[in-house]
């Protein structure tokens, strides 16, 4: 059996402020001072989070002269896209199947 991994992207999702940065860097690429400029969290408090997402695939980095500059990771992004797809998939199918049982009045 698999193991639960602090770094899973689902975990590092469950926090509001990753959330929220997250949201941001949909927008663009963006440095720690941008993103602390409009949360209401300090800077070394964006780089805590954008540590967790990094370590989780969620978001990647560069140097841009004295500073890093991040953006989501389309690879980690979309690897929870699937596993969402795959639950929602799961789902209907399982509603599907309730929904075809037959009832006692089809009996």
């Amino acid at each position: 059996m698999a193991t639960y991994r602090a770094s899973d992207g689902w975990d590092a999702l469950g926090d509001p402020t990753r959330r929220a940065i997250v949201a941001c860097l949909a927008e663009r690429p963006r440095a720690v001072g941008e993103l602390a400029d409009g949360l209401p969290i300090s800077r070394p408090a964006v780089s805590q989070h954008l540590k967790v997402l990094k370590d989780a695939g969620l978001v990647t980095d560069r140097a841009a002269g004295a500073r890093r500059v991040y953006r989501l990771n389309p690879a980690g992004v979309a690897a929870l896209r699937d596993q969402l797809e795959t639950f929602w998939n799961r789902a209907l199918d399982s509603y599907q199947d309730v929904v075809e049982e037959p009832t006692e009045e089809d009996q």
